[in-house]
């Protein structure tokens, strides 16, 4: 193995020194460690191989399942984003609240036991060693390799910006008092993507360079700079994802902590440093060629293979909003000039509860809707790895005020949209009690019961005629995104759910300028509305860097 190409100059010499490399298979001069230093490198040991490597079989058995030739962003995705540590709770070092804190508490309560057992069981043996050089060597090479793909995933949803979306239509068109803390914070960023992309070329560099040794220092101080930052806006904003980031600031702080000394030394001092690198010597040809296989396939794999699949999902499939697009001459805002309930006009007031004070058809498959009737709260940010659009609910998470977000399915032979409410917080309520009333249940019979439930609302609401004019939706988006992933997963997601639905013919008049929308809402009222378009032009200027196709 050839020597790191690290070099120091000092200014008072004025000369340049190489990297004190040692082989420490052959030196005999190393340093001998102190007890306390070993002490706590078994504990740290125990603490951040527990901290990096998967901590459930289902991330195994995924890996095993992916159809490696159709990959998916998500695919990558979910190898690089992955819970770790002893978690007996959950997946909880993804979680929105603090609670997501205990799983490292439980980890190294764990490792300090595991650590002096490991000291208890060295000193009877009487067979301890002068260091652990070697054995450090690799734990670095493990927390590497796990902050350097983990944030090159997470980096990914920024470089192509689809983390943060830019806001729709009817995010715009929402007033700023409706809008949470989070999702303000969320916006501010999605409505300057280049800046978006700014920070995932962070996060990807400072991933790409955590798999070199000899980069290693300059990747974990761009890690830990990004990350921190990121801590501390999630928990200014209640953004949701302190954990996760908290996560790599621990890893990247752990690579720093072999480099303080010398900084200290160096730049505080002021004396001549000389960096000594402990590493193991590959002498077998077995041993150099699996360490470059293993090598290249992860950089290939996390770096040039993921860049093409993280551009697809950018033009086809954006993750946080929907991949297909709504009808061409339906799109655009629009004032409700009329609307009647049962064939009773309702006049317009800010303070009615039931007619609709302005509408628009986004430029994919959602109409939005404001009333004067507040819907329950989405406080999750949009996210997750939903394959269906009617899943993918970031323009209404944060909103408040009214506002009502329906996806539809469009029978454009007949005319008619099929529509169904975005929001689920009726449904999550309607869930939350049923586990509440049957806590004492184990989980099989709960499960049989969601299927009932699931069962008593599947009562084919759209025709075979209609449902035959719509078409699946899988085949719908553009063949360079499709993938064994998004195929399974819009089968997954198609069981029936209980939702607000309504039931609407569309007439298109006046070259597109007026739209009339008659049939049954999802009180199973008849409703009928006049929509006339309206241009807003907005302050914020347009965006030339926004996710999806929708030509």
């Amino acid at each position: 193995m050839s020597h790191s190409n690290f070099y120091l100059e000092h200014e008072d010499l004025g000369i340049e020194l190489p990297e004190n490399t040692i082989n420490s298979q052959t030196n005999t001069t190393e340093q001998t460690w102190s007890g306390w230093q070993k002490v706590l490198f078994r504990i740290a040991f125990v603490f951040f191989v527990a901290m990096s490597l998967p901590n459930t079989l289902e991330w195994y058995k995924e890996i095993a399942t992916f159809n490696w030739l159709h990959l998916h962003y998500r695919d990558l995705y979910d190898i690089a984003r992955f819970g770790s540590g002893l978690n007996f709770f959950g997946n909880k070092i993804f979680g929105s609240s603090l609670n997501g804190y205990a799983v490292w508490v439980i980890t190294l309560i764990f490792a300090v036991v595991g650590g002096l057992l490991w000291t208890a069981i060295v000193y009877l043996i009487k067979k301890e060693p002068k260091t652990y050089n070697i054995l450090y060597y690799w734990l670095k090479v493990i927390v590497r390799y796990r902050a350097g793909i983990g944030i090159i995933g997470f980096g990914f949803t920024k470089l192509t910006p689809t983390q943060l979306p830019y806001p729709s239509w009817g995010i715009l068109n929402t007033n700023f008092g409706d809008l949470t803390l989070q999702k303000i914070y969320w916006l501010s960023i999605g409505i300057v993507p280049w800046y978006e992309v700014f920070t995932g070329v962070v996060e990807v560099a400072a991933g790409a360079l955590l798999f070199f040794r000899a980069t290693t220092f300059w990747g974990s101080v761009l890690l830990f700079g990004a990350l921190a930052d990121i801590v501390y806006v999630n928990l200014a904003y209640d953004g949701g994802v302190h954990v996760y980031s908290s996560y790599f600031v621990l890893l990247s702080g752990f690579l720093l902590v072999d480099y303080v000394p010398r900084i200290y030394k160096l730049l505080i001092l002021e004396r001549l440093t000389i960096p000594v690198t402990h590493y193991p010597v590959f002498d077998k040809a077995w041993q150099r060629i699996t360490r470059i296989t293993l090598k290249t396939a992860t950089i290939v794999l996390f770096l040039p293979v993921f860049t093409y699949l993280a551009v697809v999902n950018f033009l086809y499939d954006p993750y946080k909003q929907p991949a297909l697009k709504g009808i061409p001459e339906l799109r655009g805002n629009y004032e409700v000039s009329e609307f009647k309930i049962n064939n009773q006009v309702i006049p317009y007031s800010p303070t009615d509860t039931l007619r609709w004070q302005q509408a628009t058809f986004e430029k994919w498959t959602t109409l939005t809707f404001k009333v004067n009737k507040p819907v329950e709260l989405d406080l999750s940010n949009g996210g997750g790895a939903p394959m269906r659009d009617i899943n993918r609910t970031f323009e209404l998470t944060g909103v408040a005020g009214g506002q009502r977000v329906f996806y539809y399915e469009a029978d454009t032979v007949n005319k008619v949209l099929y529509l169904q409410d975005k929001n689920r917080g009726s449904r999550n309520q309607e869930n939350r009690e049923f586990l509440v009333n049957n806590r004492d249940l184990g989980g099989e019979t709960i499960r049989k019961k969601k299927e009932v439930k699931a069962e008593e609302v599947a009562d084919n609401w759209i025709s075979k005629e209609a449902l035959a004019n719509i078409g699946p939706e899988d085949p719908k988006i553009e063949a360079i995104a499709r993938s064994s992933r998004r195929t399974k997963g819009i089968k997954a997601e198609s069981k029936p759910s209980k939702r607000n639905r309504m039931i609407l013919k569309y007439t298109v008049l006046d070259d597109g300028n007026r739209v009339l929308l008659s049939g049954i809402n999802e009180n199973k009222d008849s409703i009928h509305v006049t929509l006339n378009r309206y241009t807003k032009k907005y302050a914020l200027s347009k965006s030339t860097l926004e996710a999806g196709k929708y030509n």
